[in-house]
């Protein structure tokens, strides 16, 4: 793709203005636990619930560890591990991500690993490969799998986060029941649970989910949910046949604990960064409102969506690109289609993957977004800015939002600073900097 400097499309933007922004800081419920405080808590919870009498000495305890960029994952990850070996027993762990890492048992390894879970910093060895167990089909007909190290284990923990999901709605959504069914089944089995489309995969996901508890390899699971400050907010350990009861009812709390954009609507979303980290699809559209599917709805309303800088903890898997209006170059420079066509052509849902215009730079994928809005008052439009879909703690507001914040008309919402013009370097790269926190 030929990309230019200096054409037509810089010079149709040149003087299209970037409105001044100011800082805003959006409160939510806070409640959390501390990161030092983490193994502890597992340690009572797991106590607590009588999970730890099914961990017995001597036996291999497989521990499920994803691809999301979950907070404090490697602590949670290691108080497990830890439990485990306080039992008396052998753990290892298994990623347990689909089709992320580019499918590869290599690719997987290395994902753990940028998120700080090595056997180095765990303890114990980490059994990746994407060899799969056939265990049977579900009442849908659809055929489930396992991962054959989890599978030849004498029990599986399931460590994961649970939430609300990016692109259906359903009694379980993002936890358990999809670690069991996605992420255990590694790429065929994520590929058959998305194989129906995003309209069906809400029927899927449990009805497959029983094929694996009824193989009696599930010890128990022990989701995290977090708040809206992407704090670990709780843990519950979930006995095996308790799962698909009590999966739902979580999935209610982790509804009520989400973060939300209070202004609720605007011109355009500009977000910093995208990234697997922040979510399957690179930003959260629980968030950003950019859904990849007509089978979930909600977060911020607006016209027009640019996407910055894509994060290193991606490696070049730029999956969501689809869902904005502009990217910049810097981003498409990096994509790697064989990561991102990998985990598209499993979830078969393409649309994030398409490609959108790209931009030379910040600025230009900005004034992008600006100068195709229809109905909008070019000189004083509204514009969003945030880091990232996971850390909304702090925005950015265009000066239109200055007063409405100032009378009190977003609750929760309070301006940090006066609208400034925002900076930008000579190569157009967005310099203004986020204030600290």
């Amino acid at each position: 793709m030929r990309i230019r400097n200096d054409g037509t499309v810089s010079r149709l933007l040149r003087d299209i203005p970037v409105p001044r922004m100011f800082h805003a800081s959006q409160r939510f419920p806070d409640a959390h636990i501390e990161r030092g405080d983490i193994p502890r808590v597992i340690f009572d919870e797991i106590d607590r619930s009588g999970m730890g009498e099914r961990i017995l000495p001597g036996k291999r305890i497989a521990i499920t560890a994803g691809s999301r960029g979950i907070r404090n994952v490697d602590q949670i990850t290691r108080a497990v591990v830890d439990y485990v070996k306080s039992r008396g027993a052998v753990p290892f762990i298994v990623p347990a991500m689909g089709s992320h890492g580019g499918a590869t048992a290599e690719g997987q390894k290395e994902m753990l690993a940028g998120y700080g879970i090595t056997e180095e910093t765990m303890g114990c060895e980490i059994r990746s490969s994407m060899e799969t167990v056939f265990l049977g089909l579900s009442e849908l007909g659809k055929p489930v799998y396992m991962d054959k190290n989890a599978y030849e284990a004498d029990g599986v923990i399931l460590s994961c986060r649970l939430k609300p999901h990016n692109a259906f709605r359903g009694p379980v959504e993002s936890g358990p029941c999809k670690m069991m069914t996605v992420g255990l089944g590694k790429q065929k089995g994520a590929e058959q649970v998305h194989s129906d489309g995003m309209d069906i995969i809400a029927r899927n996901i449990p009805t497959m989910a029983k094929v694996t508890l009824s193989t009696g390899k599930i010890l128990f699971a022990i989701p995290c949910l977090e708040n809206a400050y992407d704090q670990t907010m709780m843990f519950e350990a979930i006995p095996a046949e308790r799962i698909l009861e009590r999966e739902p009812e979580l999935l209610k709390i982790a509804f009520q604990n989400m973060p939300s954009i209070l202004v609720g609507a605007g011109d355009v979303l500009v977000v910093d960064t995208i990234g697997k980290n922040f979510s399957g699809t690179g930003v959260d559209p629980n968030i950003t409102g950019t859904f990849s599917t007509p089978y979930a709805s909600g977060g911020v309303q607006v016209q027009r969506t640019c996407f910055l800088r894509l994060s290193d903890e991606s490696h070049g898997n730029s999956l969501g690109v689809g869902l904005a209006s502009a990217i910049t170059r810097q981003i498409f420079d990096i994509i790697d289609a064989d990561a991102m066509y990998t985990n598209c052509m499993t979830s078969t849902v393409i649309k994030s993957a398409m490609v959108p215009c790209v931009m030379n730079n910040d600025r230009e994928a900005i004034q992008f977004c600006i100068r195709t809005c229809n109905r909008i008052d070019r000189d004083h439009p509204k514009v969003i800015r945030i880091k990232n879909s996971l850390h909304i703690g702090q925005i950015m507001l265009s000066e239109a939002y200055y007063e409405e914040v100032l009378k009190g008309q977003y609750p929760g919402l309070t301006a940090l600073d006066a609208p400034e013009d925002i900076t930008f370097d000579q190569e157009g790269a967005l310099t203004t900097p986020w204030l600290a926190q």
